[in-house]
């Protein structure tokens, strides 16, 4: 009965108020999804996010993303058209919807207001130009490694993002990962004793100068070649290039020590509490470097003679122990009894999953990323002055502080490569 009055009220205000000549709004229905209700996350508290360059690799860190709740994919940006064309199927089947939006050029990708965040999987060549373009635009960045191909650019990298305030992630997703960071924490903790030698699986470090035949280039629609190439010397086009034949080639890429000591070149920087510096000699030996930091701690960076626990393996020995681990989450431990209940970690070093939420939860909170800038732009530097030493073939002594070779400069010239027109850092 009560109800029943209450509708009848109602009817009677609003009959008097159209008859009065009042405009009668009703509040409107607002979705449960729209407030974060039924868990779900409001609009206001996604992170907009744009890809640029996203192949393979790409792809893969993109689902991480496109899983979490927080994120909402908009748009892509790639040279190539079979690329764009890919991830607006992937974001659109996600999504139920046809927004994803698609661009060529990076700068009008750039321009969009709406994204907060970039995920950059481009080729190496491009890593630290679309990285500074977009913390000049006021995006966060998810960068894949390596971050930089020379010591200038990861300088310039670290200065950048700290002078925009941007939250900057290098793809070294093992900062990340289950038992690296144990074996990390065995170092930290002091359970291995005083640490001696730091151990990185590296590549053999050689590459080309050389150049694939010329062939046909497409339509920029199909493939902008101009800007595929973009700061790096012109040569004619080869498909091959961009079917992810670049590697191996200097233009387009660091060499072995840079492929893989982007990873673990920056695990042995971590485990060792070196972050903040870099060795300060490089001795070239057979297809590795010995390098000393000040404090006499030796990082070896090798290819061979690992025990087999997976790609991308590092070794800590210390006075008193040491570990060994790799990619397939599995470890070696000297002593036994420094070894817990949980001997295989499941997530194997691969997975990019935690540390793209690690990157996530740093936009929220503006709180430095487990491999931000200043972490990067060191352990690249190590690689980079380690490979200077290779092709030179001869012990070089370096300055962390200037970040320079100490009384080399043919050494010191290698530390930057030239830029083709227009481009500029």
């Amino acid at each position: 009965m009560a109800c029943k009055q209450r509708r009848l009220a109602r009817r009677r205000f609003l009959k008097r108020a159209v008859q009065a000549g009042a405009l009668v709004v009703l509040p409107p229905f607002v979705p449960g999804r729209a407030l974060g209700l039924d868990g779900a996350v409001a609009p206001s508290r996604r992170i907009v996010l744009g890809g640029l360059g996203l192949g393979g690799r790409g792809t893969a860190d993109l689902r991480c993303f496109l899983a979490n709740a927080d994120v909402q994919f908009v748009a892509i940006c790639d040279v190539r058209r079979e690329r764009r064309e890919a991830i607006k199927r992937l974001a659109d089947d996600t999504y139920g919807n046809k927004a994803c939006a698609m661009y060529r050029d990076m700068h009008e990708f750039l321009a969009r207001e709406d994204i907060d965040a970039v995920l950059i999987a481009t080729g190496d060549r491009w890593h630290t130009m679309a990285s500074i373009t977009a913390a000049k635009a006021g995006k966060d960045v998810y960068c894949e490694k390596p971050c930089s191909m020379t010591i200038a650019e990861s300088r310039a990298l670290a200065d950048t993002f700290r002078r925009y305030g941007r939250i900057y992630q290098a793809g070294t997703q093992r900062r990340s990962i289950g038992n690296f960071i144990f074996a990390a924490r065995l170092a930290h903790t002091g359970k291995l004793g005083k640490l001696h030698t730091v151990h990185a699986n590296t590549l053999y470090p050689a590459t080309k100068h050389d150049w694939l035949p010329a062939e046909p280039e497409p339509p920029k629609d199909e493939v902008d070649w101009d800007m595929w190439l973009g700061p790096c010397p012109w040569r004619p086009y080869n498909s091959r290039y961009v079917r992810g034949g670049w590697r191996g080639f200097f233009d387009f890429h660091g060499g072995g020590i840079l492929e893989w000591g982007a990873h673990t070149v920056d695990l042995c920087q971590w485990a060792a509490q070196k972050d903040h510096t870099t060795p300060v000699e490089y001795v070239p030996e057979g297809s590795g470097i010995v390098a000393t930091y000040a404090d006499g701690l030796k990082l070896v960076m090798r290819d061979s003679g690992w025990m087999g626990l997976g790609t991308c393996s590092v070794r800590y020995e210390g006075d008193e122990g040491w570990i060994e681990t790799g990619d397939s989450g599995r470890f070696a431990i000297h002593p036994e009894s420094l070894r817990t209940a949980r001997t295989v970690f499941q997530r194997r070093g691969t997975d990019p999953t935690t540390h793209i939420r690690n990157f996530l939860d740093c936009v929220k909170t503006r709180k430095p990323a487990n491999a931000n800038a200043d972490v990067a732009a060191r352990s690249h530097i190590v690689s980079h002055a380690a490979y200077i030493a290779w092709q030179l073939g001869r012990t070089l002594r370096f300055d962390p502080a200037k970040e320079e070779f100490i009384g080399d400069e043919e050494a010191n010239r290698m530390r930057s490569r030239a830029m083709r027109e227009p481009w500029r850092i």
